[in-house]
């Protein structure tokens, strides 16, 4: 009997694990990266109406401030307590790819699913001929510019060149002295980038032919461009001290006259700040004419050691369907990425995200490249360096070319 028993209790147990492991293997973990105080609330009625269509499915949403999504990411794949599916910059794939963290979609996405998508988005995606995730977010970068700073300054509109932004400027600051011209954003993530707006417009490439373009004379031409707006008093004080949130947050107050950043910041400025007139353009362009703009995609990848990938891609599945982009687009004010969703009017007829589409022919994108997140950092630190008046500019530049050389040579 005692047996029998012991049988029993160990086919009991079994039976434990195994309801266990079946509860387990219909929930699906999701990661998000939360890009406003709506991509929570957005997430979590998407995930009910999936879980309504599909019983025995269900769907953890976990919402992660953007800032701290990579570190997150990093210590709970190392720790295997990574979700089944997450938010990722597209700018980390490439190393994720390497290491074998994510897992590629191909043998799930069909013909129809990936006709959904512009081209231009799904593109950043597919590395090796293979797709390793789906662009959740789209956005390029433009200049937001106040409309009655501008016009107490007796300018007609936003300058076209950088060499007019300069002769703009001090117009700017004798009409309203408590509004900084130019908002600089000096602090966190995309540092880097605010940087590269004047440098791609001064004809400079981050990598070109395997190499660093800082120390290229357009990089040095940027830096001392936007050292110059620091150093005449048209930025806001201590830029360093100022993330892309914070100088976005100074423009909905009022208090920078411009700034350059996504389609999201429109939104922002509807909820938040009703009765600020402005207008989005292109930003500045060089001496050359080049004119440039940062083009960013996010993706939604599958991790490769997620135990329910067939339930994870097929709420995948439903968070692309038409209707669920233009309901998550429509929260946080991104670019479509889906061909109808583009159609709609709430799309089609916005004067804002025209001129984001619009230029999106010009859009550089990160570079594809091992260790760019390394590079990015330095690149970064040398910018504030360089703001804060701590190095020379041409020097500094220099040493972090030799820097990001010695990166990509090793990669």
């Amino acid at each position: 009997m005692k047996t029998i028993g012991r049988v029993a209790m160990l086919m009991a147990g079994a039976g434990m694990l195994a309801l266990a492991s079946s509860a387990q293997a219909g929930t699906v973990r999701v990661t998000i990266a939360e890009y406003s105080k709506g991509t929570g609330p957005y997430f979590e009625a998407a995930a009910k109406a999936f879980q309504a269509a599909n019983p025995g499915t269900t769907i953890q949403i976990e919402v992660v401030p953007w800032d701290n999504l990579q570190q997150k990411l990093t210590t709970d794949i190392s720790a295997g307590t990574n979700a089944d599916l997450s938010i990722i910059g597209t700018r980390w794939l490439l190393d994720y790819v390497s290491q074998g963290i994510v897992a590629p979609l191909d043998s799930y996405i069909t013909p129809e699913l990936k006709a959904r998508f512009i081209p231009t988005f799904l593109t950043p995606s597919v590395l090796n001929g293979k797709t390793y995730g789906l662009p959740i977010a789209a956005s390029a970068r433009a200049l937001y510019y106040n409309k009655d700073v501008f016009g107490k300054a007796g300018l007609d509109g936003p300058p076209k060149t950088w060499a007019e932004f300069q002769a703009d400027a001090p117009k700017i600051k004798a009409a309203t002295p408590d509004v900084a011209p130019f908002g600089m954003q000096g602090k966190e993530i995309e540092t880097d980038v605010y940087y590269y707006y004047a440098m791609w417009s001064y004809g400079g490439e981050i990598v070109k032919d395997g190499k660093s373009g800082l120390d290229s004379q357009a990089a040095i031409d940027a830096a001392k461009l936007y050292k110059s707006f620091i150093d005449s008093g048209f930025t806001e004080p201590g830029v360093t001290s100022y993330a892309r949130e914070d100088v976005q947050n100074l423009f909905k107050q009022g208090k920078v006259a411009t700034v350059i950043t996504a389609p999201f910041l429109s939104s922002q400025i509807k909820n938040e700040a009703p009765n600020l007139k402005y207008g989005v353009a292109p930003i500045p362009a060089g001496p050359t004419g080049d004119q440039g703009t940062y083009g960013v995609t996010d993706s939604i990848v599958l991790f490769d050691n997620s135990k329910v990938k067939d339930e994870a891609f097929k709420f995948l599945d439903f968070l692309f369907t038409t209707e669920q982009r233009t309901a998550f687009d429509k929260v946080e004010g991104f670019l479509p990425v889906n061909v109808k969703e583009a159609a709609d009017p709430l799309f089609a007829d916005n004067a804002d995200l025209k001129v984001f589409a619009s230029l999106l022919p010009k859009a550089r994108f990160a570079p594809v490249i091992p260790g760019w997140e390394e590079i990015a950092q330095i690149t970064s630190n040398a910018i504030q360096k360089i703001y804060l008046g701590q190095g020379d500019i041409e020097a500094t530049l220099k040493d972090t070319a030799t820097q990001a050389n010695a990166i990509l040579a090793k990669k």
